[in-house]
């Protein structure tokens, strides 16, 4: 999917992020400057204690920096209140998770419906949006089943289909092949290359494993808390 990074979708300028204080504060990030532009397919790689989650935390919304800047959509995120961060995430960012995250006692639709309840979506609405994603990730069908009913991947393809739903601005995958052999791995790999190639569906993905990052368009490598490459 061709991209546009000097119009870019998130653009981070020295981004520092601290945790406690005095001879205890350990920098987590030490100055990250990344730009992801819109329509990219963007891996992020880099050993445990890297900064590789902390970033994903603060890009996602669910963590704020210390210092430096977070511009999304030309937005600067860092100035936004608890409750303006948590619209943006609600209506412009999609998470899939390792764990996948699953309500376990009600079926793949109504997983898929949640986002829309929060966004005050209507119920027949609901119904049709979550139908469509989960015809687009190849469950139509399941839509009754629960996950226990389902199988590692399909739950995972549940998940995409929840994190899809709403048609975020971006889609945020962390380590989203971990728990799958390597036949479902390619799998939902093919699938999240797809969502970005013919839907032109931002992603950014955390992973620890080069045959996954090689899907990727781009692979952002960190390492003691500051992008080692970007190749």
């Amino acid at each position: 999917m061709t991209s546009n990074v000097n119009n870019p979708l998130i653009e981070l300028q020295g981004l520092t992020k601290e945790y406690g204080t005095g001879q205890a504060v350990m920098h987590a990030l030490r100055g990250i400057d990344l730009r992801i532009g819109e329509g990219e397919f963007v891996a992020v790689m880099g050993p445990s204690g890297s900064g590789k989650s902390t970033c994903m935390n603060i890009l996602g919304c669910l963590d704020t920096a210390t210092a430096g800047a977070y511009r999304f959509k030309e937005v600067e995120v860092n100035r936004l209140s608890r409750a303006q961060r948590t619209l943006l995430r609600r209506f412009y960012i999609g998470f899939v998770f390792q764990d996948y995250n699953l309500l376990n006692r009600t079926s793949a639709m109504e997983n898929v419906e949640l986002p829309l309840i929060y966004r005050g979506v209507s119920a027949r609405e609901r119904r049709t949006r979550a139908f469509n994603a989960l015809e687009t990730v190849g469950l139509k069908g399941w839509e009754t089943h629960t996950p226990g009913e389902l199988s590692g991947g399909q739950q995972q393809r549940v998940a995409i289909a929840r994190a899809i739903v709403t048609k975020p601005a971006i889609l945020f995958a962390d380590e989203p092949t971990g728990n799958l052999d390597t036949a479902r791995s390619r799998e939902i790999m093919e699938l999240l290359t797809g969502l970005n190639g013919e839907q032109g569906v931002t992603i950014v993905m955390v992973t620890h494993e080069p045959d996954m990052a090689a899907y990727a368009n781009r692979i952002v490598l960190f390492r003691d808390g500051l992008v080692e490459s970007d190749k």
